[in-house]
């Protein structure tokens, strides 16, 4: 059974009046056929003015038909406010130059004065508001002083209708700015979270490439291992060399997943709280062992010197993920037995990470990667340069980067370790 919906509430005719005020005239739906119902209405008061007030100026047949074409106009008010004017004043002015009922046309002449104002510059309108009252009361001299007079008394109802709509287009123009600061305002902040997910999205591909790539790589070394321990000679088959290798691959594997694992309680717990920016623990210096003991794993002789300590968090990470992709491309394309070096030096304000190897490097005609690019961005996240090629001199592979660190303390350095 479907749930009864709610019924919107209407609004209150305070707002009702307040939303017709706000809204621009001419975007309003239904204009024409709404000024059509205003003419009406217009004409209705004006025939129940011209026949129930000053009956001895009773419109003649030429008095009534000026007075129902002075009406037609205000059905293209909003449109042609000023051409609108003029047709009515042109109507009306020998209306009342016949000394017709002079009531009966006053509230067109206002509504078409208000929408000029409200919809016209203000100079424009004072002006027009002026000339209008003067060729009116000069008509109306020359028909009936004391009705010229009788119009200069009520001028200031004209001048006050003028300055009301003056006063509704510049509060109609206030609150559109309002509207248009909000609505740039949402703009901002929806680009701001568009860029904050596009960063997201980027770091969190830079860790699972940094990750995948240097456990898959490990993995793909060590079952090359095991499958030519296999093949080599079946007749004496090394059955201990064959359980270090499925050993080592379970490792890498169980390593994968513990840090895969990482990764994804991390972007689970930022969809549950809501912190586009949080952040688990991240990997640092303390790391680097680790990587070596891997890559020797893989056949790599692995020299490791550190002698740097209590760097910022996101300036260590980045030393470890750099490493670890520059492990993986030595791993996967030195060459057997590629020696390599890594070194971390803490300077003054900046700490140095250099990884050389001496292998035949990635192959110039194979399909280009992603790792190179991940180690500079992960370098310019922290506000670091990286330059990576190969060695000119001595041959092999190198990639060296600088990172700042604001202040970097230098304490008891690692022991450097190499095993071959």
């Amino acid at each position: 059974m479907q749930a009864p919906t709610e019924a919107t509430p209407r609004p209150r005719i305070g707002e009702r009046i307040m939303a017709v005020i706000n809204r621009d005239p001419l975007t309003a739906p239904h204009g024409t056929r709404n000024d059509a119902v205003l003419a009406a209405v217009l004409l209705g008061a004006a025939v129940c003015l011209a026949l129930f007030t000053d009956e001895d100026r009773r419109p003649d047949a030429l008095g009534w038909t000026l007075l129902v074409a002075a009406h037609v106009p205000i059905v293209w008010r909003r449109r042609h406010p000023l051409l609108v004017l003029a047709a009515l004043f042109a109507l009306v002015g020998p209306y009342h130059a016949m000394d017709n009922n002079h009531t009966a046309a006053g509230p067109a002449s206002y509504v078409a004065l208000y929408t000029l104002a409200v919809t016209g510059r203000p100079l424009r309108t004072v002006v027009t508001g002026v000339a209008v009252l003067t060729a009116s009361v000069s008509i109306m001299l020359t028909v009936n002083t004391h009705q010229a007079l009788e119009l200069i008394r009520i001028s200031g109802w004209v001048i006050a209708i003028l300055f009301c709509g003056i006063d509704v287009r510049y509060y109609r123009q206030y609150v559109a700015s309002i509207v248009e600061r909000a609505e740039r305002a949402e703009r901002t902040r929806e680009e701001e979270a568009r860029r904050r997910v596009a960063e997201e999205r980027l770091r969190v591909a830079r860790d699972l490439h940094d990750l995948l790539a240097h456990s898959i790589t490990l993995i793909g070394v060590q079952t090359s291992v095991a499958a030519h321990v296999l093949t080599a000679d079946p007749e004496r088959l090394d059955r201990a060399a064959v359980a270090k290798a499925l050993d080592d691959i379970a490792e890498t594997c169980r390593s994968a997943r513990g840090e895969l694992r990482t990764t994804l309680e991390v972007l689970r717990a930022q969809d549950a709280i809501g912190v586009p920016d949080a952040r688990g623990p991240l990997p640092g210096l303390h790391g680097l062992p680790d990587l070596a003991r891997s890559a020797r794993l893989a056949g790599a002789d692995v020299d490791l010197s550190v002698d740097a300590d209590d760097v910022p968090p996101a300036v260590g990470a980045a030393v470890y993920r750099i490493t670890q992709e520059a492990l993986t491309n030595v791993v996967r394309h030195a060459g057997p037995k590629p020696s390599v070096r890594v070194e971390v030096r803490a300077g003054p304000g900046a700490l140095r990470l250099s990884v050389t190897d001496d292998g035949t490097g990635p192959d110039p005609a194979g399909t280009p990667g992603f790792g190179l690019v991940g180690m500079r961005e992960r370098a310019r996240s922290v506000g670091g340069t990286l330059d990576a090629g190969p060695r000119k001199d001595a041959g092999g592979f190198e990639v060296t980067a600088v990172l700042p660190t604001p202040a970097t303390t230098r304490t008891t350095p690692l022991t450097p370790e190499r095993t071959a």
